[in-house]
């Protein structure tokens, strides 16, 4: 081999090093112990992270170590794989700037828990949001090193997203699952090419763990696209998510046996039984999400003044012991799959057990299983699946023109499982 040849080898393995990395899949990287209260807001209420492009929403997140940290943030423009579109440049979808230092913070008063809340606020006078598609924020610390990521969506109204819950047609999973039935319909865009450029997400109580991707329509009536699949728009139903309340911090009621003093406050809820197996009963919930309270009336600013208490989490689910993962999972932790909520059998009760600090308010959550490396199994759950469970389902509709530099996200389209039908 040549010098001249091998030079030219490692110039172009250099020069594809760069595009190997840029092509990495962005994953959502948990926060750490102190980071707690991880939100996307629409006004003063936590949403699922997809917003309509142009809208205003922000982000706030709660630090415990309440020593008003320098956290800055940067935003990356995503595929639909959500691989970074190497085709854009930071100016392409941002108006002004990133990598800004997060202005807004406050801190606690009034509580054994001090802490420092930062609010980030799209748009601000730094940065403007100019396209559509997947996007993935990371909060960085003094040293520009990322000390957790989220994802967000914004989307476009092009497209209308007809949806329909029905029960699943295969027998053997008849009463566990539920099946999306859809459509995409058009009169401003005629699809090029819609099996290879059109694309959809689809969302479970706007979980990204469980989310289903690459179906492709199933047929086309003129310029409408037609999604009645048997299997691959499934999701398996789950159960009714839990709750505890603790706005009042330092009484027991609704679903808290009792509290106990400390550093803070220790809340033990009630332990559960597996509800796998057992008659499906009704119960209105959340979906997942969570809204921090403080019942007190001497409180004017629940958000900074709501403490955090050790929960104390257990569960009766022998069968499950040595097989599988079990997860304490919602919206307030982003259904996480780290050691900080994963639950732990203990011999001795017999019992999984778990104690997570969680901001005072009312929290919806469900114990997640997940194997070995984090993936969650639908099918296995300690509180079984039942078709009748109220769920809410969300699809995006992604769309890239032959001659596209990104994938844009062109409609949406909701429904919820209380209108399931046969």
């Amino acid at each position: 081999m040549t010098n001249a040849f091998t030079r030219f080898i490692v110039f172009a393995l250099l020069f594809l090093l760069p595009l190997t990395f840029s092509a990495q899949v962005q994953q959502e990287v948990p926060p750490p112990y102190n980071i707690k209260t991880v939100s996307f807001l629409r006004g003063n209420e936590n949403v699922y992270p997809f917003f309509r492009l142009g809208e205003s929403f922000s982000f706030s997140f709660d630090d415990l170590f309440g020593n008003e940290a320098n956290y800055y943030y940067t935003i990356t423009h995503c595929n639909y794989d959500w691989t970074p579109s190497s085709q854009l440049t930071v100016n392409d979808y941002i108006q002004g700037f990133d990598n800004q230092r997060i202005q807004n913070y406050e801190n606690s008063f009034n509580t054994l828990q001090i802490y420092s809340r930062y609010t980030l606020s799209f748009p601000n006078k730094f940065t403007k949001l100019l396209l559509s598609g997947n996007y993935i924020l990371k909060i960085l610390n003094d040293d520009r090193e990322v000390v957790f990521s989220r994802r967000f969506i914004l989307y476009e109204e092009q497209v209308a997203v007809p949806v329909q819950v029905k029960r699943a047609r295969d027998m053997a999973v008849i009463q566990e699952k539920q099946n999306l039935e859809f459509s995409i319909k058009s009169k401003a865009i005629i699809f090029q090419s819609p099996l290879q450029n059109v694309k959809v997400a689809l969302f479970q109580n706007g979980r990204f763990d469980n989310a289903i991707y690459n179906v492709k329509p199933q047929y086309t009536i003129g310029n409408d696209l037609i999604y009645k699949y048997d299997k691959e728009t499934q999701f398996w139903a789950g159960n009714e998510y839990l709750y505890f309340d603790n706005k009042d911090i330092r009484n027991a009621v609704n679903n808290v046996l009792r509290i106990t003093a400390g550093e803070i406050y220790n809340t033990i809820l009630y332990p559960t039984e597996a509800r796998s197996g057992k008659t499906y009963t009704y119960y209105p919930d959340v979906n997942g999400n969570f809204q921090v309270r403080n019942i007190n009336l001497n409180v004017s600013n629940p958000v900074l003044e709501s403490d955090y208490s050790w929960v104390f989490f257990s569960l009766s689910a022998p069968a499950f012991y040595e097989k599988k993962d079990l997860y304490v999972g919602g919206m307030f932790n982003n259904y996480s799959k780290t050691p900080e909520y994963k639950m732990d059998y203990n011999e001795k009760t017999a019992m999984y057990e778990k104690a997570i600090m969680v901001k005072q308010g009312f929290t919806n959550y469900m114990y997640v299983t997940a194997d070995k490396n984090g993936k969650v199994d639908g099918e296995h759950v300690v509180d079984g699946n039942f078709y009748q469970t109220e769920n809410e389902y969300t699809i995006l509709v992604y769309y890239r023109e032959n001659n596209d530099r990104y994938d844009k996200v062109i409609g949406i389209g909701s429904a919820n499982s209380e209108n399931i039908i046969n």
